[in-house]
């Protein structure tokens, strides 16, 4: 029978890039707490309808991305292409608006987008994310950006930011008509994507990496000089604040977000370590979005960040705890070696208790492959050997064993 692989687009996380993934999402996680988040767990399957009315029928997601099936009840549902959607959704629908609005959420977990392949993207993906619901102020858009600041510091991650602010929908409306415009007089030389852009969603041509529409788009008109008093006033204030906090960023007057959700504020950090696709954490504030999915008015903003494109800037894990082996010399010793096992793991050491068969030799190569720094022989006089230099010590009695360990296998 032919072997059954993976879906294309698919990945096993395993071994060496397990231990990568889960200290990309503890990291998060902790900082996520310290700045007062709560989790929430989002169901990996949606109504259609919640990503063609929040994330925009005409964008590429929509329209090119979702896996979209119907169910046996003939209802139209999707993967999850992204978290802050069906946030939006969970804080209507549970009413998390009833006292008083304001809500901090996180969550972490697996995204589906059929894209193309490449590194650190994959059609099954996983995202760390965060939403703030119930405040307007910029310094909420700072704070924001300072968290997700603190969460690259401390994976080391070196990431420069750049940031935008699009104003409110009725702003955005009158930049598009005078954008429009501009891009009909160099139809021609614009990519076949961007032609199709020009009517459907003009400011991602703004986004496009292909060279001639990069060069068009270099002229073209600035969304800023669009925009109301309101909102440049507060975009003055986030920079300010931004300062104060010491964080540098870049005014990107062409930075749109792919999503249409996104008013006044959008930033994205970027890095030049992984190609052309180098955003690994971007957000902004959408502040109609809770209304226009049902629920009050609301403003809101939020954040995600790739997790697999983390764990290819991700150089270093913190150091391994120390592994002991314990290992029973003839099979009469097996229930006193699975005593000291757990004896060991009570009292927090790590520990493998090894009952695979064979002869003494094949069982300490594996104790050597797993990466074992301690062997327990279980016998009649314990003892207890020390895979870096091979020396060996005999006990008396085998909690003067376990207490030798506990003080040796501290990280």
């Amino acid at each position: 029978m032919s072997q059954i692989r993976k879906v294309r687009g698919f990945q096993d996380i395993f071994g060496e890039d397990a231990e990568k993934y889960r200290y990309v999402v503890d990291t998060a996680r902790d900082v996520f707490q310290k700045y007062n988040f709560s989790e929430i767990i989002l169901p990996f399957v949606e109504d259609v309808s919640l990503f063609v009315r929040s994330v925009g029928e005409q964008t590429d997601i929509v329209q090119k991305e979702m896996y979209v099936f119907e169910d046996r009840g003939g209802r139209k549902i999707a993967l999850r292409p992204e978290g802050t959607a069906s946030a939006v959704r969970a804080y209507i629908e549970e009413k998390m608006f009833a006292k008083g609005g304001y809500q901090k959420l996180f969550y972490e977990g697996a995204m589906f987008r059929y894209e193309r392949p490449q590194a650190g993207r994959y059609r099954q993906f996983h995202q760390i994310g965060a939403e703030i619901f119930g405040v307007d102020t910029p310094l909420a858009d700072a704070e924001l950006i300072k968290m997700v600041s603190e969460i690259l510091n401390r994976l080391n991650i070196e990431v420069r930011l750049e940031i935008n602010t699009l104003g409110k929908f009725e702003d955005r409306k009158k930049y598009i008509d005078a954008l429009k415009k501009y891009l009909k007089d160099f139809e021609k030389d614009l990519c076949e994507d961007c032609k199709k852009r020009i009517e459907k969603n003009p400011l991602r041509v703004l986004d496009c990496k292909v060279d001639n529409c990069r060069k068009i788009t270099d002229k073209a008109p600035v969304l800023i000089e669009y925009l109301s008093e309101e909102s440049l006033e507060r975009f003055e204030k986030l920079k300010k604040y931004l300062d104060n906090l010491g964080i540098r960023y870049n005014f990107n007057p062409k930075l749109v977000r792919g999503l249409d959700y996104y008013t006044d504020t959008v930033f994205e950090f970027i890095t030049d370590k992984i190609g052309a696709q180098g955003t690994v954490a971007a957000g902004g504030r959408y502040d109609e979005l809770v209304k226009q999915l049902g629920g009050p008015d609301t403003p809101a903003l939020g954040f995600a960040a790739g997790i697999e494109r983390l764990m290819l800037l991700v150089e270093k894990t913190p150091s391994k705890e120390p592994l002991v082996v314990v290992l029973p010399i003839v099979s009469e010793y097996n229930i006193e070696a699975l005593r000291v096992a757990e004896k060991l793991r009570s009292s927090g050491v790590k520990t493998e208790l090894l009952l695979k068969e064979g002869s003494l030799k094949s069982k300490m190569k594996l104790a050597n492959k797993i990466d074992a720094k301690f062997v327990v022989f279980i016998s009649e006089n314990p003892e207890l050997k020390f895979m870096e230099t091979g020396e060996q010590e005999v006990f008396s009695c085998i909690d003067d064993l376990i207490e030798v360990l506990v003080e040796k296998t501290k990280v």
